[in-house]
């Protein structure tokens, strides 16, 4: 059994005790004052951090990829976005399992010291990375199930029309075990293009019981329509609720008018959406979308590749820097985008912290939202299935100032 004692809640007043056994919290009292168990110091508990978006097959390929397709996807107006993915493609030619395998292992366990129980990670599926990225990712799954779950997207990043053979590809891949269909139809050559790629690929999830994500209009392009594509698929096909979009930056551009249509569709489709505002100029309009009442998570995106030269997989950190973009009123809003939302984004089901959910806790270091998110240092302890499964300390020590240390 373990017991944590002396801990704030969200929108609780007062310190509580919360007590674990077998994997389920069995209780959540007022603090008595107790000093057994893991004390947390007032510090804030919360559900544990939910990653909707990561490219970790690609995590720590910055320097293999040279400067050139970083430069391309930050430029002012994204206009080169697809030159950016054409020459982040050359990094997978002679890709291998293990490497792969390498790259991602270090991001997972910066997973678990930051407190990210579940990850929606992408891995390339095409001829020239073939289902290298896949296998090791699918590994990966299996190493780290006890304590990150990680659901791997089949994704096609240099498109399916535009790469034969890669639907194949992907089909094996969903074969192997692949949990999510993947897509990236704005960057065909044509929007009968696009449009098929969306429709084959929503096919292909609903044949296999599998949930779909694809990146959608990536560019400064208001021309671009392939969220509105992907929302009339699902629904075409009986897949309301069980999709997500990655980053709708075009979004940002639309006319009011449209924007407004293409929002109750979205709704209708039950279609949740996750942007990464810290890794482009452009990004979509997070809060008005939440307040129409479509959910909006937050991504880690990249871990220092082609397209991000920075990144720890802490998602406080990702939510700190969209303040920062979006505004800092409403920090419970993002934080929500960085835990329970983006569950309810990638399909994962959460209680939250009530008694009979499963054990799966942080002890932020902060006693508020807002202190955690200035501080953005990976949780004091975060806990799975009711266990304590890694624990941060800091201490700085300040010679000049005798006997003191914070």
């Amino acid at each position: 059994m373990l017991t944590v004692h002396n801990a704030a809640l969200r929108g609780r007043p007062g310190r509580w005790t919360l007590t674990a056994e077998r994997g389920r919290l069995t209780s959540i009292t007022p603090d008595s004052g107790a000093a057994s168990g893991l004390d947390a110091e007032g510090n804030l508990v919360t559900e544990p951090f939910v990653d909707a978006h990561l490219h970790l097959c690609k995590v720590h390929t910055l320097d293999l990829a040279g400067g050139g397709p970083l430069a391309a996807y930050t430029n002012g107006t994204m206009g080169a976005a697809m030159d950016a993915i054409d020459g982040a493609a050359a990094v997978k030619a002679g890709q291998t399992e293990e490497a792969v395998t390498v790259r991602a292992r270090a991001a997972l366990v910066e997973s678990v010291r930051h407190g990210v129980r579940a990850v929606q990670a992408f891995a390339d599926v095409d001829p020239a990375a073939g289902l290298t990225g896949v296998r090791a990712l699918l590994a990966l799954k299996e190493e780290f199930r006890e304590f990150v779950d990680v659901r791997v997207v089949a994704f096609p990043q240099d498109g399916l029309l535009k790469a034969p053979g890669t639907e194949e590809l992907v089909e094996e891949a969903v074969a192997l075990g692949a949990d999510v269909v993947g897509g990236i139809p704005w960057i065909e050559f044509t929007d009968a293009a696009a449009a098929e790629h969306v429709r084959r690929m929503v096919a292909l999830a609903r044949r296999t019981g599998r949930r779909v994500a694809m990146l959608v209009d990536d560019a400064g392009d208001p021309g671009l329509r392939t969220t509105e594509t992907l929302a009339a698929e699902l629904l075409a096909h009986d897949m309301a609720g069980r999709a997500s979009a990655q980053h709708a930056r075009a979004m940002a551009l639309y006319p009011e008018p449209y924007l407004r249509r293409l929002t109750g569709l979205i709704t209708r489709a039950g279609l949740g959406l996750v942007s990464d505002p810290h890794t482009g100029p452009l990004h979509l309009p997070v809060f008005p979308l939440t307040d129409a009442g479509v959910p909006v998570a937050l991504g880690q995106d990249d871990i220092e590749d082609a397209y991000y030269p920075f990144g720890r997989h802490n998602l406080l950190e990702v939510a700190f820097l969209a303040a920062h973009v979006l505004g800092p009123n409403r920090l419970d809003d993002l934080y929500d985008m960085v835990t329970t939302t983006a569950a309810r984004v990638i399909g994962r089901e959460t209680d939250g912290l009530t008694e009979g959910a499963p054990a799966d806790f942080v002890v932020l270091d902060g006693t508020t939202i807002r202190e955690a998110l200035t501080r953005h240092n990976p949780p004091r302890h975060v806990v799975v299935g009711g266990r304590v499964i890694a624990s941060t300390n800091s201490l700085t020590h300040f010679p000049a100032f005798p006997g003191k240390s914070a």
